[in-house]
């Protein structure tokens, strides 16, 4: 039978057993990456996601190229991945409790916040708006998108504005915090939720360990930036493992109808 290692612990999981307990090691708990589709499998109830913002493209208008051209990277990115950016938007149900859902996926150009993303984020935004529906965003990224220079941070402004009319509308609105987390995304619609939910060990910080470590050239806590530190911290309202996610959120729907 097929199996697969643990990244954390290295104890080798049935395929079959690790995609039952969602892709967490049943040995030491550590949640392995997860893919926006997979995601939206695992959250919401069946056959109610509504897909939102499906023909909007980014452009390469800065004809941005390294070792690639940014098209060249976005067809490839494409391909692999079988999304057209990095975080699907639509209308759900968990539970039969209606929600304005966003799902980042990590594996699209490592979650990174291009303009598309933005404007998803703020289309996402004015349709819980106009549904009066609460917005839930799992988000994954590892921060703005460099190929569209600055453009890409202006995203942060935009979608945090646009996030601030979804509270100013008293519309409840809840981050799910997942590995990892970082830089524009953590800086913008990330942490300014009504609730913010993080899966355990994830990586949610600004700079990550490395850039850190290597710019003010001193070792760090072990658990700098994880989900467990930003608890005690206070910038995160709670750790929820992710097989409790949906009862956790389904919760908390109800508690806001009421």
């Amino acid at each position: 039978m097929e199996k697969v290692k643990c990244k954390n612990c290295t104890k080798d999981i049935e395929n079959e057993i690790f995609i039952l307990n969602l892709w967490v090691c049943p040995y030491c708990n550590y949640h392995h990456y997860i893919n926006a589709r997979d995601r939206l499998q695992i959250t919401v109830d069946s056959n109610s996601f509504i897909e939102l913002g499906k023909n909007i493209n980014s452009d390469d208008f800065l004809n941005f190229y390294d070792v690639k051209s940014y098209s060249v990277r976005l067809k490839e990115t494409k391909l692999k991945t079988s999304l057209d950016e990095a975080v699907i938007i639509g209308e759900a149900k968990i539970e039969g409790n209606d929600v304005a859902l966003g799902v980042m996926d990590f594996g699209f150009m490592g979650g990174s916040m291009g303009s598309v993303v933005g404007e998803k984020i703020k289309i996402l935004s004015n349709y819980c708006i106009e549904k009066n529906i609460p917005l839930v965003i799992f988000c994954a990224s590892g921060g703005a998108r460099m190929q569209e220079g600055v453009i890409s941070l202006m995203q942060m402004a935009k979608t945090v504005s646009s996030v601030n009319r979804v509270k100013e509308s008293k519309i409840p609105y809840i981050t799910i915090i997942t590995n990892p987390t970082s830089g524009g995304v953590s800086a913008s619609f990330a942490t300014v939720a009504d609730i913010i939910i993080a899966e355990p060990d994830a990586l949610f910080c600004f700079a990550g360990p490395r850039v850190v470590k290597q710019t003010i050239k001193k070792n760090l806590p072990p658990d700098f930036g994880t989900s467990e530190r930003n608890l005690k911290n206070g910038q995160v309202d709670m750790i929820v493992n992710r097989n409790e996610l949906r009862s956790t959120l389904t919760n908390m729907l109800k508690l806001f109808k009421e």
